[in-house]
């Protein structure tokens, strides 16, 4: 069994008892964590599609340990300006441990997406009464009306070329 999860904006490709690195996860060690966005699972052929990701489902792994990842080196020349810049960068990454693959979801805590998603709504019915309560008498400024755009002119038509006159012979 396994399945294609969006943790911190990327798709892995997870299975039970495996570690991956992510990209840098809140949490602390030792800590578990829940990912909702599970965009297909694959039970024994069995295969369920989301659109774009599957209601109920979720996978839960635990946080190993905040690690930082191989160093890169970016480099920058401009030829004959005397320009050279040479810098290091390493990745803060997260490694973690699937540890269950829920297809139905179960007791699975919500994510911050899904709360954000839910107060969104209760936040729109507070604001529905005041818009109710504004007079319709509001005038809004008439639009602006676009300037009529200037006609192309036809080129203007080039002088023939002059033809050269005939030669005289000096006799």
């Amino acid at each position: 069994m396994y399945a294609i999860v969006e943790i911190a904006g990327q798709q892995f490709k997870v299975t039970k008892d495996q570690y991956i690195y992510v990209h840098r996860l809140e949490g602390k060690e030792g800590s578990k964590v829940t990912f909702d966005r599970v965009l297909l699972i694959d039970n024994n052929g069995k295969v369920n599609v989301g659109a774009p990701a599957i209601n109920g489902a979720a996978v839960t792994a635990k946080v190993l340990e905040h690690v930082k990842g191989d160093k890169v080196i970016v480099f920058k020349k401009k030829r004959r300006k005397g320009y050279k810049v040479k810098n290091g960068h390493r990745q803060s990454l997260t490694k973690i441990l699937i540890e269950k693959i829920d297809e139905k979801g179960g007791t699975a805590a919500k994510s911050t997406a899904d709360a954000k998603a839910e107060a969104k709504p209760a936040a729109e019915k507070k604001e529905a009464p005041k818009a109710e309560a504004k007079p319709a008498t509001e005038k809004k400024a008439p639009a602006k009306k676009a300037a009529p755009k200037a006609e192309a002119k036809p080129a203007a038509k080039k002088a023939p070329a002059k033809k050269a006159a005939p030669k005289k012979d000096d006799k």
